[in-house]
């Protein structure tokens, strides 16, 4: 008996098991939306696109890099980086405070300058400009940020700035914290990688603020082989990750206003404990598989979660999802999947007599319960990414209803080959009794 409960719990737990597998494989495998079909991410066609931002405050002067000053492990770094590009990608340089000599702090807070266009790169045109640079005056990151975004232009590929600085932001407002969040905010596919030379906490919080505010990476700069060899890996991630990228969709408070959306990743905004819904059609015999992840770009709270929901257009919810934190991870996302019924599954129509269409708009409801910490600005909200298909129908989400039936049924037959046991070993230790009595 319990060898075959031990199995039965086996059997049962593997079955469900694999039908969680299955979900996060699909959840997560998602097919990307087709151009043709309206509502899907348009093809990129472009090359990745590179703007380098480099500091040229008065305190790059600074020797504390193996020797060095820090202008000068830049200039070669970046000399090093500018050999190694790729031909397809297209590269620009922009300096900051590296223009103006002077005290009045309202100019040389206006002090960016581009020093060689986004595009395709004459590599001794680029160096040359590099070697131009000399540590002058003020750091407005902010507006250098600004100008860079202006620089890389819009489209459908994801574009990269690399900022290279050894200092915090001295000439706020704008702030750049703020300038990444309102660039991130417009939808142009603009990601920020920040390089810090120096190490003290206030540049290292604002730096990791300006990267995670575009989904971008902060990395504290120790020597020049470090420095040259990250910057290679971001210009080479832009040249990996160009021709993938989500389309901006804004979701509505109401199903019956939300956008259509088809297969595909889409990306959004969304406040501190909002919510935000979309629609997916999904016709007889489909099944939708969705998934979101909220990224905490900020400050935000302990104890938070999202949510996932599909509904039906009464909003009697279909199926759900969510994901609950503690503050100690920088995403939080889920995953639904379901089923539409079968068009042989529908009830006949009261004036036909024939099986009514079960062809179905799922409205998707992403809620979060994110709280930003004191002092924390609650726009431009926190960056979403959902992604959407809708395939055939599979028995995998319903694997264990289908096999119910015979689940009783085993569960009947084990439940007598029980009984039966139970009453022969009854009999047996009854008749050992007996016979022991008797000698």
């Amino acid at each position: 008996m319990i060898t075959l409960t031990k199995k039965r719990r086996t059997a049962r737990g593997a079955a469900l098991l694999g039908a969680l597998t299955i979900v996060a494989g699909t959840v997560l495998g998602t097919l990307p939306a087709y151009a043709d079909e309206p509502g899907a991410p348009p093809a990129a066609t472009e090359a990745p696109k590179v703007d380098l931002v480099l500091d040229g405050s008065g305190s790059m002067r600074t020797a504390d890099i193996q020797g060095k000053s820090r202008i000068a492990v830049a200039q070669q770094s970046i000399n090093e980086v500018i050999d190694a590009l790729p031909a397809e990608t297209e590269f620009g340089l922009r300096t900051l405070g590296a223009t103006y000599p002077g005290n009045d702090q309202k100019e040389g807070c206006k002090d960016t300058k581009q020093l060689f266009p986004v595009g395709r790169t004459n590599k001794v045109e680029a160096k040359t400009a590099v070697a131009t640079v000399r540590p002058t005056g003020w750091t407005p990151i902010g507006v250098a940020l600004r100008a860079a975004a202006q620089d890389l232009g819009t489209g459908p590929t994801t574009r990269r700035i690399v900022l290279i600085t050894d200092g915090e932001d001295t000439c706020a407002p704008p702030d750049p914290c703020d300038v990444a969040r309102e660039l991130a905010s417009q939808g142009i596919h603009l990601v920020i990688d920040t390089l810090g030379l120096a190490h003290d906490d206030k540049t290292r919080q604002q730096l990791l603020c300006i990267a995670n505010a575009t989904g971008g990476t902060f990395t504290d700069v120790r020597s020049q082989d470090q420095l040259t060899q990250r910057v290679k890996q971001i210009v080479t991630r832009a040249q990996d990750t160009h021709t993938v990228t989500p389309a901006k969709v804004t979701g509505a408070e109401q199903c019956t206003s939300a956008p259509i959306l088809t297969p595909g990743v889409y990306s959004d905004r969304e406040k501190f404990s909002e919510h935000r819904v979309y629609r997916v059609p999904v016709k007889a015999g489909q099944e939708l598989r969705a998934s979101v992840s909220v990224t905490p770009d900020r400050a935000v709270a302990r104890d938070y979660g999202v949510l996932l929901q599909a509904t039906d257009s009464n909003g009697q919810e279909l199926v759900r999802g969510s994901d609950a934190g503690s503050g100690r991870t920088d995403v939080a996302s889920t995953g639904v999947r379901w089923s539409a019924p079968g068009t042989d599954a529908a009830t006949p129509s009261p004036t036909s007599g024939t099986a009514a269409s079960t062809d179905r708009t799922v409205c998707l409801i992403v809620s979060n319960s994110f709280a930003g910490q004191a002092g924390v600005q609650a726009d431009a909200g926190l960056p979403l990414e959902l992604t959407v298909d809708v395939a055939a129908a599979s028995p995998a989400p319903d694997g264990p209803a289908m096999g119910l039936g015979r689940g009783w049924i085993l569960l009947g037959v084990l439940t007598l080959a029980g009984l039966l046991a139970g009453l022969i070993f009854g009999w047996l230790a009854r008749w050992r009794i007996a016979v022991w009595r008797e000698n």
